[in-house]
């Protein structure tokens, strides 16, 4: 669709609301987009040309693009800087206002669920007959997350404890930052669930109960589903919900506390003017020696001019990406504990490209299952449900890289 940028605009013209879509953003307050909302109010505000009525609008400046539809007294507007496809920009616009319908009734949000919001905004077109409609009984149910009806052969409930880390080190090997940040995601596939009860390693409890704090963690910014009767995690910090079908992100938090790095990488970047560069890259994993990273990628920096790669490694492959300027070491599995080397060999050419400041850092990317940096358990998790129902819960713990970063000096 190439749109970069939504905004709503009242009946004077004046934006109430905007969405970037990308960067860098056409904001209205600077000079592009207040040209672009000066130029769109005195185009929509201006009487209408003669003949039938148009569903929607268009205009443009000197090098913006703008598409607009009016509902009720709202305009909806999309503003471009390419050649884009105007069909497909006023569809997404009419789906939006579609969206936002079903979203509220009379002013009162009814539901914001986007796997129930399926069940009556569909891509078909619908008949309406008087006397005939029928509003999803999910809308109108206390629990409006999770429908009514649902059989599955096997009850299973499924918890990936998944914990990103974040990590920053300068070029002197001093780790400037290092943050974990873990999403809880959830898979359900249960005929009738009532309610589910999970219970945490959570610090806060086990001060409450007089427990010792050793294997206990300290949880901060915690963010629940919907679903999470908050009034009882307050109370003895009881994580209990009744929980939609398929998957969701049960819950997600921070931790706060200084994160070894996992993957610790040392670099030796020799560059020979006119002639070659040598690159040696030392990998080793500072987790535990039971754990292994799976997927382990390491991006390394070369300069743009360079050609002729050739590659020595311990372990695993190395591929050239002239596109990204980078080097890719890739091992499919990291045993902790472990070092691996690799080196490379680059000719440059005899006339120097002039250098740009700074040096891209490397990055890192891996997945160890088993494993959390934090040391979050889940004590128990209970199905609470009529006698004789049976139901097969099942916990994984996984520690991903995020924005993990090493500079070069």
């Amino acid at each position: 669709m190439s749109a970069s940028a939504v905004f709503i605009l009242d009946v004077k013209g004046k934006v109430s609301a905007a969405w970037e879509l990308l960067r860098p953003p056409l904001r209205p307050c600077s000079a592009q987009g207040s040209g672009a909302a000066s130029h769109l109010r005195h185009g929509v505000l201006a009487p209408p040309p003669p003949g039938p009525a148009a569903p929607g609008g268009r205009g443009s400046t000197a090098r913006v693009h703008f598409l607009w539809i009016k509902h009720s007294n709202l305009y909806l507007v999309a503003t471009t800087l390419k050649n884009a496809n105007a069909s497909l920009v006023y569809s997404f616009l009419y789906k939006t206002v579609e969206v936002g319908t079903g979203l509220m009734d009379f002013g009162f949000p009814q539901t914001t669920d986007s796997k129930i919001l399926q069940e009556y905004i569909t891509q078909q077109g619908n008949k309406l007959e008087t006397g005939k409609s029928r509003v999803p009984p999910t809308v109108t149910n206390a629990v409006s997350w999770r429908s009514e009806g649902i059989k599955y052969k096997k009850n299973e409930v499924f918890i990936d404890v998944v914990e990103s880390v974040n990590l920053l080190v300068n070029a002197n090997a001093a780790c400037c930052s290092a943050r974990s940040w873990a999403p809880s995601s959830s898979r359900c596939s249960c005929r009738a669930c009532r309610s589910l009860r999970l219970g945490l390693n959570d610090r806060v409890l086990f001060e409450l109960t007089g427990r010792s704090k050793s294997k206990s963690v300290e949880l901060e910014d915690v963010k629940f589903h919907q679903c999470v009767r908050l009034s009882r995690f307050d109370n003895d910090r009881t994580i209990s919900f009744i929980p939609p079908d398929g998957d969701f992100e049960l819950m997600s938090y921070r931790l706060n506390t200084q994160v070894k790095p996992l993957i610790w990488i040392e670099s030796v970047i020799e560059k020979f003017s006119h002639s070659r560069v040598e690159i040696m890259v030392k990998a080793k994993g500072q987790f535990k020696k039971q754990s292994v990273a799976n997927g382990v990628e390491i991006s390394v920096p070369v300069p743009s001019d360079a050609d002729s790669p050739r590659f020595k490694t311990s372990v695993g492959s190395a591929k050239y990406v002239p596109e990204k300027n980078v080097v890719i070491w890739s091992i499919k599995s990291f045993p902790g504990g472990k070092e691996y080397l690799m080196r490379a060999h680059f000719g440059l050419p005899s006339v120097e490209k002039e250098e740009v400041e700074g040096r891209p850092p490397i990055g890192v990317k891996f997945e160890i299952p088993y494993f959390t940096v934090s040391g979050i358990q889940v004590r128990y998790m209970k199905i609470i449900e009529k006698s004789g129902y049976q139901a097969l819960p099942w916990v994984r713990y996984i520690t991903q890289s995020g924005d993990y970063q090493l500079r070069t000096s």
